[in-house]
């Protein structure tokens, strides 16, 4: 089965980075499944079906941990003992907020007003400032090692993620 112990990039066989070849983490998880997916062990005694099952559950989790940006960058600051988005510490700079606010109203109002253009446009500049937060945390997670730096940086990360996802919804639920 699996080596439990192991964090998830080891577990895959990766560079323990923010920024890796997905393709690599894909062909991974899919040989790890492979050889621990519980039905290649129907066969096998209870403790091993168990074992199989849990195995399984872990590297689905590392598999999801890592394959979204977000959890893998939050993924990476817990393994340097930083939680990124722990409860006492949720806080956003000001103006990073407030522009995040500006943004729903207007989306709000584009939907309100069936404006396709006009949520498009918002999403692709949502969809920008997400790009140049994730570039910002690989630099700082790969390039110095910044974690304490790094951790409001994905917080906005998560922040954008979720705006640009409401964003095209609503988009989504104009065009349809």
């Amino acid at each position: 089965m699996i080596d439990f112990s192991r964090n998830h990039f080891e577990l895959f066989g990766l560079p323990v980075r923010f920024r890796f070849d997905p393709a690599l983490l894909d062909r991974a998880y899919r040989a790890l499944q492979s050889e621990v997916h519980p039905d290649r062990h129907t066969a096998a005694t209870e403790a091993d079906q168990r074992l199989a099952l849990q195995s399984s559950a872990r590297v689905n989790e590392a598999y999801r941990a890592l394959k979204d940006p977000v959890a893998r960058a939050q993924y990476l600051l817990s393994l340097h003992g930083i939680e990124a988005f722990a409860e006492n510490e949720t806080a956003l700079p000001v103006d990073f907020l407030e522009r995040q606010l500006d943004r729903r109203e207007a989306a709000a109002a584009a939907l309100a007003a069936r404006d396709a253009p006009a949520l498009a446009a918002l999403l692709a500049e949502v969809r920008a400032d997400s790009a140049a937060v994730e570039q910002r945390i690989a630099v700082l997670l790969d390039g110095e090692g910044a974690w304490d730096a790094a951790r409001v940086h994905v917080r906005e990360y998560r922040f954008l993620t979720k705006l640009a996802a409401d964003i095209a919804d609503m988009h989504a639920d104009i065009l349809d």
